[in-house]
């Protein structure tokens, strides 16, 4: 991290030495003239974050304490160090008390200078290294990583879960979306509450509604008893609504109340309820697309935009794959009773060069049927390859089979297929089945006819 320092002061004199000593000094410097331009500095679009400010205390306008107060309203606050004349101690005592970092006097000397600057400058890296340390740890928690990509995630959730603010958390499917979700609920002042998680795929738009705001008696057909709804279940805590981009237009309409009003009204019911909840919401879907496509509604989309937090594909961050794998095969060696298991020495190596369509829920995939198929004592590569080869494009298997006659064409690619649904389906051939549309029994004759394994 290279420091960026912000110096303030009226006297072009005065900037221009102050600028060309923090620069010696390593940091990256802004100027400004007056408070007012200070602000307009930090305030302007896409403006690198500022670390310290030097400020005059006297200047036109306002002054070095007005700035003080209103710095320390921000968020990410930078150090401030103040500059005062001979005879200011006063000041400089009452700005100290007010959140300031430190003071020089001025005229100033160097050494003076150069040591407030360095210890301000210290303490910012310090600070800056104890937080990726604290939210990496807390994303850790319900994700496996060591990557940058990931570690900056950490950082922005360790940031904004305390905030109570509606997040938007984007990623593609299987990246762990919901891991990020529990992360920030179990760091947010809602941890102890309610934490209710609803896929906005999952259900018709009539029972979604029924299913997200409560409904009274004899709402609809079948509405035999009043309930009260997920949201009112989690009043108090959060609520994730995970595939977002699914809502129907109308349940979206009624979403958009509750965010903007924070209350709801049942199906059925003429009174609104108020309500105390906090609403993350996921999608694997580009929103700002489906608004275009007049699928999404705008205001929505802003209303769940105040903090967008992504995820990364698995692709993006190959070196999480080598612990991913890992913790894989402890979590599953633990659960089939085999192991300690040995891995063969390219395995790692191999999966971390695949593009994982699937990302981390494919790995996981993988990695249960090595263990699974495994002779208790150590992985084989050839279960590994079978296991990866199971997910690989049919135009691949295809080329493989070139010079082959049509039936062993199909009878290679159906044997594919039953692998990959295998695979997929973490061994359970009922899922199996049902993801590949046949019975269980048509299943088991596939199974035998093309010499997999049964059991």
């Amino acid at each position: 991290m290279k420091p960026h320092a912000l110096v303030v002061d009226d006297d072009p004199g005065v900037r221009y030495t102050l600028v060309g000593i923090l620069e010696e000094e390593g940091l990256t410097v802004s100027s400004a003239e007056s408070a007012e331009s200070a602000l307009a500095i930090l305030d302007r679009d896409g403006a690198q974050e500022v670390h310290l400010v030097v400020t005059d205390m006297r200047m036109p306008g306002m002054n070095g304490l007005d700035l003080l107060a209103v710095l320390r309203q921000r968020p990410r606050a930078p150090k401030v160090v103040m500059i005062t004349a001979h005879g200011s101690e006063r000041l400089a005592v009452e700005a100290t008390k007010l959140g300031a970092y430190d003071y020089f006097r001025k005229p100033f000397e160097l050494d003076e200078l150069v040591a407030v600057v360095r210890r301000a400058i210290e303490t910012v890296r310090l600070e800056a290294e104890n937080e990726r340390l604290h939210s990496t740890l807390e994303l850790s928690r319900s994700m496996v990583f060591v990557s940058e990509k990931m570690t900056r995630l950490a950082v922005r959730v360790h940031r904004i879960a305390p905030r109570d603010v509606t997040v938007l958390i984007r990623g593609e499917s299987g990246t762990g979306k919901e891991r990020v979700a529990e992360a920030i609920v179990r760091a947010s002042r809602r941890a102890s509450r309610p934490f209710v998680r609803f896929n906005c795929a999952a259900l018709t738009p009539e029972l979604a509604e029924a299913e997200l705001f409560g409904h009274a008696r004899g709402a609809f057909t079948g509405a035999v008893r009043a309930r009260p709804g997920l949201f009112r279940e989690a009043e108090g805590g959060t609520i994730l609504l995970d595939e977002i981009g699914e809502l129907d237009l109308a349940t979206q309409a009624k979403l958009l109340r509750v965010l903007q009003e924070h209350e709801l009204r049942p199906v059925g019911e003429d009174h609104a309820i108020p309500l105390d909840v906090r609403v993350i919401a996921a999608t694997h879907r580009d929103l700002s697309k489906r608004v275009e496509e007049g699928a999404f509604r705008e205001d929505l989309y802003y209303r769940l935009h105040v903090v967008e937090l992504t995820v990364p594909p698995l692709r993006e961050r190959s070196e999480d794959v080598a612990p991913l794998v890992r913790h894989f095969i402890d979590r599953f060696s633990a659960r089939f009773g085999v192991g300690p298991l040995r891995e063969p020495p390219d395995l790692v190596a191999r999966l971390s060069q695949r593009p994982w369509p699937g990302n981390v829920r494919e790995l996981e995939n993988v990695i249960e049927s090595i263990v699974a198929l495994s002779d208790g004592e150590s992985l084989e590569l050839e279960t590994a390859e079978l296991a990866e080869g199971a997910r690989g494009a049919p135009s691949a298997v295809a080329a493989s089979q070139e010079g082959s006659s049509l039936r062993e064409r199909v009878d290679g690619f159906e044997r594919q297929l039953l692998v990959e649904a295998l695979a997929a389906a973490g061994g359970n051939r009922t899922e199996a089945a049902r993801a590949l549309g046949i019975g269980r029994a048509t299943l088991h004759d596939k199974l035998r006819r093309h010499g997999i394994a049964d059991g």
